[in-house]
This record gives C-alpha cells, structure tokens and sequence, in this order.
C-alpha cells in the first residue's frame, strides 16, 4: 500500500485555513484535515509544523479521507473547536474534529493534564470511508527532524532539547526507515472513532487517554467556549460573525498575559511572490484604542482589565518611552531574522521571524494608549496611582517629541516623515488628558498640555491638510491619499460630517478604493513597487466613518461586500486581493476582527437611531392627521 504523502507543490489557499487554540497557542488547520502550522509552547515560539511555509521541510499532521468529493468545515456554535465533514465519491462521510482542550480553573489542580494537546477525533457518519494519516514533526522552524520512539501503549515520543512531543493513537501507525515520520492507512466505518491525541511538555511529560475521557476534555473545552461566548453583548446586523470574530479575538489572546497578538502566523505574504512577508506574533500597543472599545462594550471588562494590565506593565520596561511592538510577555521582540532554509508560502520567500519594526520610532502609539486608558475608565474601571504616572509619562514624551518626524501606524522603512496620522493621535492623547483631568477634578496642572495639544492641531491644520485635492494627506505637505485618516471622524478630532472629514473620504475613496475595498496607501509610496492587497481593516474603518456620517445605507451594502471576503468559518486575513477576493497576509488578523466588530457596532448604532428617527416622524405624522 503506498505511504501517504504531503502534497509538495499543492498549496492550499491563505483562506482555505481555519484556527483552533487554547489561549495559549493555536493550530491552522487547512480544509484537507492537514495541521500546517503550530508553534510550541506558546503562540510566539519556533513551529513544530509549518508546512504552510515549506510543503517538504515544514512539518505537518494530516488525518483525511483518500479521496474526498466535497467538504463542509464549521465550528461548534459558541466555541473554538472545528469540525470538517467530508464526503466522499463512494457514499461515505465522516467527521473529522480538531480541539484543542481547556481545563478549567477549579479543575487544573485536581488532574495532571499535558501542558498543550491537539486531540483530533474521526468519526465514521456514512458507509466506509478510506483515511490516511502523515505525522511528521519538524521542530524549530523545520528544521529539527523527529528521531520517533516507541512507548508501547504511551504513544510514539519525539525530544528536543527539554522539549517533548508525543502522539497517542487507537490506530496502528507505522514509522519510516528514518523514524521521522508516521503513517497509516485505516477504514473508517459508519459509527467508528479513531482517536489522535498530539501531545507537549517540558521535561516531564503527561500523557493523556482517549476514548471517554478524550470526550469529556472535548466536553469540557465546549463548555468554556460557551460560557464565554454568551457574554457577548452584541445585537444587530451580522451576529454570528461578529460574535466569531469576538472568539478569534478571545483565542488570539495569551492568557497568562493578557496580551492581544496580532496573528498567530509569520511571513504569509501579502502579495503571491511578493516579499512584504512579516511575523505578526507579537503584540501592537497602536491596536489597544480599538481593542478596549470592543471589549468593553461587548460586555468583556475582565478582559479589558488584563489587557490594560499587560500594557502598563509591558511599558514600565521602556518607560516614558513605548516600543511598536512588544512579544507576549511584555518584552521587546526578537531582532528580524530570515529562514533561509524555508521555501515561503506559495514560493513567497523571505520567511522572517521577529520584527524589524521594534527599532522604529511611532508617535501615534502615544495617544493611542491614552485614548485606551480613557475608554477603560469611562467604562467603569479604575487606575492605581503608579499607572496614573505612566500616563502623565506617555502625555510628556508627546510634549517633547510630537514635532519629529517617525516611521507612522504603517511602519515604513524608508525613512522617517511628519505623517499626519501620528500627529494627530498625539493630538487625542493630550485631548484626552486634558478632559479626562477637567472631569475627574484631578490636582494637575493642565496647561501646559492644552497648549502643546492647540499647537499640534495648528500644525496638522497648516501641513496635514491639502487645499488643491480637499483632503488631508498621510504625510505633510504632499498629497498622498492615507486610509488610516478615516479614523479622525471617530477619534473626535472633527465631527464626522465636517466638511474637511467629508473631503477627506472622497478623496481617500477616490484614490484608494477597489471593488469595494481600500488599500492603505498607492503603491510605491513606502519605496517598495510592487503591488499589495487592500487592507481589510481600513475597509471597515470605511463603514465605521460612513455610520458615523448617518450614511446608514451606504454603510450596510459596504459591509454586506466587505464580509463576503470572509471564509467560509468567518475568519479573515490582513488583506484581500481585490481582484479575486482572496485572502492575504497573516491570518486570521486581529486588526481586521477587531475592525469588522467596531464597524458592526456602530452601523447596529446608527441603524438603531435611524429607526428611531422613522418611529418619531411616523408618530408626528399621526398626530398631525
């Protein structure tokens, strides 16, 4: 019988992906039953499969039929853990569920439970169904092949330095010559289960059961989900994918932490071919302004709780100073580094690891943690007196450095510009203290604030706005169309219908939208030619700015095109191809999420008041008849 295989060269989709997770770390799972990236022990560590970027050198762990005619992937409703039917030509179907278990708090400390585990489980639905299986770990980014032993009933074990991996199985698996890999081949009947349970610890290892208890974790973990999920808040237009994106959101998060990554994945590029190829596994103070909004008005305050937590502490590190972009732990990331030795998705080298963008210079971060903390407290939360004094600290770096030149929310590598966006954040951090002081009575003497805030607005007014196109531009005195500047009708800077907000829509839509969507920017004005996806955040931050207007209709049709993007289990990347409607980029992106959640919020607002708007003129017209 021939060894299964992994399909060199037969690359899935960035959006044929789906993730599972425990909080902690997470799995892609593609739509072929194949796990094709998972990073160990945490979200932001080598990967121990990474086929989805060397379809040789990756690793991966596949369980599938042989031969499949259609495949309908969905999660378990209010949870993380998906379930992938599949059909085949001859009449047999089964189910194949991907979990990653959550012990709950009363529980840890009465079982002893493997510090990570993907437990798989194939079930038989209809006839008999021919499945393969590959296991084949590859550690440290690919480049630690296995040395497989066998435990006996333990499972099949692998070591790498204090790390241990382990399968256990019901099947019968069969090791290759070299021990690196394991396959099967096996008939699944109608009513069978066949068990998978891929296992990690440092040092000491745990290993697991299958059958009944292998249920009750599954059990367990849907329990969680569920008891979290039905926090949410949300009620209006879209429900079921706002509320997964509130559960992509909630995996995304490193539970020890507090801390929100930006994606679980590294260097999936944002053009096929391309080399704009970057490691998102770290954390972006500039996403906290939109992140805590979410969270709070979802009804999520413990979470808000930790993550303003994780960002004041993750800041006393640096303090007065922030960093972009720091790792799960509050650290500064790794320095970029690029894996040679990996071929990139789809041929899209270079793959790269850490982050260049930890030695720049972002000023608008400043007013973004600010705004943050403002949101949390006006949400009902409070702050000691030693995070008081790291704001105050933020506030006074703005005073001394707002009138430099930085590198901007888009991280550019080409040198650092006045860019208007980082002008004004610096803008609403002050605004903000300043009325957060004048309302709390605070003893502080806000003067000096006030007048660096009216100077900064002064600046932006003269350099920032472009008389000739009626817009303000992304950076002084040019005219490059900037879509983060649709956020100044949100950030109070102007109401959203003032005229210079409305020219600054056209002008951004004009120049930037394609099929519906935006692209951050036109290409060429980071030094880099080649072409890149539009940004799905920024094609929410579209609809946003349009409710906000009252344009309620406008921004429904928007937002019903913007979520056909999305895959078939709801999960979108940092970009689609505008062309295709593929997705690009890392993925699933917490950016996109979070701006999918913000712009379902305030068009469920605006469609709200517009009803409400109706309901009085119908009641008026009565009257008066």
């Amino acid at each position: 019988m021939p060894e299964p295989k992994p399909a060199a060269g037969d690359w899935p989709n960035i959006d044929d992906y789906a993730i599972i997770g425990d909080c902690r770390t997470a799995a892609l799972v593609d739509k072929r039953g194949g796990v094709e990236w998972m990073c160990l022990p945490a979200i932001s560590s080598p990967s121990v499969f990474g086929a989805m970027l060397d379809r040789d050198a990756g690793g991966v762990f596949f369980v599938r039929p042989v031969a499949v005619e259609r495949v309908k992937r969905d999660y378990m409703p209010g949870t993380n853990i998906l379930t992938t039917t599949f059909h085949t030509a001859g009449g047999g179907c089964m189910r194949l569920t991907d979990c990653m278990p959550l012990v709950p708090d009363p529980q840890r400390h009465l079982q002893l439970e493997p510090t990570r585990e993907l437990l798989r489980k194939a079930e038989g639905l209809e006839g008999r169904v021919e499945m393969e299986v590959l296991y084949q770990p590859r550690a440290a980014y690919g480049r630690v092949a296995a040395r497989l032993k066998k435990r006996g009933g333990l499972g099949w074990a692998f070591q790498h330095g204090a790390h241990l991996y382990n399968l256990l199985s019901d099947v019968a698996l069969e090791p290759s010559d070299a021990r690196d890999r394991l396959t099967a081949r096996f008939t699944l009947e109608a009513g069978q289960v066949r068990w998978f349970s891929f296992t990690y610890a440092n040092e000491i290892g745990v290993v697991t059961s299958l059958g009944r208890a292998a249920e009750k974790r599954i059990a367990q973990t849907a329990r969680w989900w569920r008891e979290w999920s039905v926090r949410c808040r949300y009620d209006g237009p879209h429900e079921t994918l706002v509320k997964r994106s509130m559960l992509t959101l909630k995996l995304m998060t490193y539970a020890p932490s507090g801390a929100l990554i930006g994606a679980p994945t590294c260097s999936l590029p944002e053009t096929i071919g391309g080399k704009r190829n970057w490691d998102y596994r770290y954390c972006w103070p500039r996403d906290a302004t939109l992140t805590l909004r979410a969270l709070i008005k979802m009804g999520y305050d413990g979470e808000a709780r930790s993550f303003i937590a994780w960002l004041l502490h993750s800041t006393r590190l640096t303090r007065p100073n922030l960093l972009p972009v720091y790792d799960i732990y509050g650290r500064k990331v790794p320095s970029e580094k690029t894996l040679g030795h990996l071929s990139g998705f789809r041929d899209s080298a270079p793959v790269r690891i850490g982050n260049g963008a930890r030695d720049q210079l972002q000023l608008d971060i400043y007013g973004g943690v600010i705004l943050a903390v403002a949101d949390f407290l006006q949400g009902g939360g409070e702050l000691a007196k030693q995070e008081w004094s790291l704001i105050l600290g933020f506030a006074d770096v703005i005073c001394e450095h707002w009138r430099e030149p930085d590198n901007g929310i888009w991280e550019m590598r080409g040198g650092r510009k006045h860019h208007t966006y980082s002008k004004v954040m610096c803008w609403v951090g002050l605004d903000c203290l300043v009325r957060l002081c004048e309302q709390d009575g605070l003893d502080l003497d806000v003067g000096p604030y006030r007048r660096e805030r009216d100077a900064i607005r002064a600046d932006v007014e003269e350099h920032g706005w472009n008389e000739d196109v009626q817009s303000y531009v992304g950076v002084y005195d040019s005219d490059i169309a900037d879509a983060s500047l649709l956020l100044m009708g949100r950030l109070g800077y102007h109401d959203p219908n003032h005229p210079r907000i409305t020219g600054t829509l056209r002008y951004i839509e004009e120049r930037l939208s394609a099929n519906g969507f935006l692209r951050r920017y036109r290409s060429g004005v980071d030094h880099d030619p080649s072409e890149e996806g539009a940004f799905a955040m920024c094609s929410f931050w579209h609809v946003d700015l349009l409710a906000l207007r009252g344009e309620v209709d406008a921004a429904a049709r928007l937002f019903d095109h913007l979520l056909g993007a999305t895959n078939d289990v709801g999960l979108m990347a940092e970009e689609v191809d505008p062309r295709t409607g593929r997705q690009l980029g890392n993925f699933p992106q917490a950016f996109t999420h979070i701006g999918l959640i913000t712009a379902a919020m305030e068009l469920a607002r605006a469609e709200r008041e517009k009803a409400g708007e109706y309901e009085h003129q119908e009641r008026e017209e009565e009257e008066t008849a």
